[in-house]
């Protein structure tokens, strides 16, 4: 009898772990969904504005419209490391760097747009909604808040710019290096986008693009749906535990986490939207995915750095003089607001007040991202080139 039971026993917990396993792999599969999928809006968004955000670059005539190009074209491509990429480019091919200055503080708020985009995979459930939707917008008040403080100071005194500029004289040489061989992320979403790609072009010759985003946002819903019922099963006991010990264990933990993983993918948009189901099924809050996001602001600038060692030439120190832009930037502003009290807690603030409102309107969630991202920018684009 006791051999029967302990062979039944045996068999639950065999069962069990099997289960689990599964659901892990299942949960894996659903995470490169959602990669797959924001890949496939940016891609969308990049073939059905093609030609357009080059052009774009045209209106920075001017630190303030520097701010709102880097904002609109890095909403339109999502993706910050291609905008910040392209702006490196546009340095060593003659780009003033203190035009550039700005777009890439621009850039910073523009990529925000894709995790707001994962948070509306919640929008059917309320309380995971708010949370969700109030994790991704932390990361817009912060880098609002970055740009309101450093933009006119860099204007008036130049800080960054001579920072960066005194560090490019002493570290130009070495070796180029490509950005695409250190990036493992995008070989393996490529494929299948392609595959999306010839689908949506089998739909539909004229729209490919737009389908393209279609499917991106469908897929990104409907992954969001499952990752949410699956990590409330699963976050429990000694996975919730080792999860916490990455993230949940201090600021500069989450901090430092936040930036190994963004540089591992080189893409903060992809580090901080996998975090927003975290936050919408409460197995993070606020509080702790705030730092990550920082660390995946600072992360971020590794694609920058990699695109400057790429270029060589008497343009070369102003090419890395850009990147550390970036990179000291985003970590100055790191350091600044969430080093002070009184500043780290603004940004929290303001995006659980704004999740609120959302929550109960959530008209008010498409509006806000349409509004900040593009319809704002692009209203003072055409209201500059209307009145210059």
């Amino acid at each position: 009898m006791n051999d029967f039971s302990a062979s039944g026993v045996q068999t639950v917990e065999n069962n069990s772990l099997v289960k689990k396993t599964l659901q892990w792999l299942t949960v894996i599969f659903l995470i490169y969904m959602l990669i797959m999928a924001v890949g496939m809006i940016g891609s969308g968004f990049k073939g059905a504005t093609k030609g357009q955000v080059g052009d774009l670059f045209a209106f920075a005539t001017n630190p303030f419209m520097g701010l709102i190009v880097g904002v609109i074209a890095t909403a339109m491509v999502q993706s910050s490391s291609t905008v910040t990429s392209i702006i490196v480019g546009l340095v060593a091919g003659g780009l003033p760097v203190e035009m550039a200055v700005p777009m890439i503080m621009g850039a910073n708020i523009g990529t925000t747009i894709t995790n707001t985009i994962v948070s509306l995979g919640h929008i059917g459930r309320n309380k995971e909604f708010r949370r969700a939707f109030a994790a991704a917008t932390v990361h817009d008040f912060f880098n609002l808040m970055a740009v309101a403080i450093f933009l006119p100071i860099e204007i008036i005194f130049h800080p960054l710019q001579k920072a960066a500029g005194f560090l490019a004289e002493h570290f130009v040489g070495g070796e180029n290096m490509s950005v695409k061989g250190l990036n493992f992320i995008k070989p393996l979403t490529k494929p299948v986008i392609a595959e999306f790609k010839n689908l949506a072009h089998m739909i539909s010759e004229q729209g490919t693009y737009i389908i393209l985003v279609i499917f991106g946002i469908t897929i990104i819903f409907c992954a969001i749906v499952f990752i949410g019922k699956l990590l409330k099963k699963l976050m429990v006991g000694r996975a919730k535990e080792i999860m916490h010990a990455s993230i949940g264990r201090g600021p500069l933990t989450s901090i430092f986490s936040g930036t190994v993983v963004t540089v591992l993918v080189q893409s903060s948009s992809t580090t901080t939207s996998l975090m927003v189901p975290l936050a919408g099924s409460g197995v993070f809050k606020l509080k702790q995915i705030y730092p990550f996001t920082l660390g995946a602001n600072i992360g971020t600038t590794i694609t920058a750095l990699l695109a400057a060692t790429a270029i060589s030439g008497p343009t070369a120190i102003l090419a890395l003089q850009i990147a550390l832009v970036h990179l000291i930037y985003n970590s100055a502003a790191v350091i600044l607001i969430y080093g002070i009290k009184n500043l780290r807690k603004i940004p929290i603030r303001g995006a659980m007040w704004l999740a609120r409102v959302a929550a109960k309107r959530k008209i008010i969630a498409l509006i806000y991202m349409v509004g900040v991202f593009f319809v704002t920018p692009g209203l003072m684009v055409f209201l500059y080139q209307f009145f210059a």
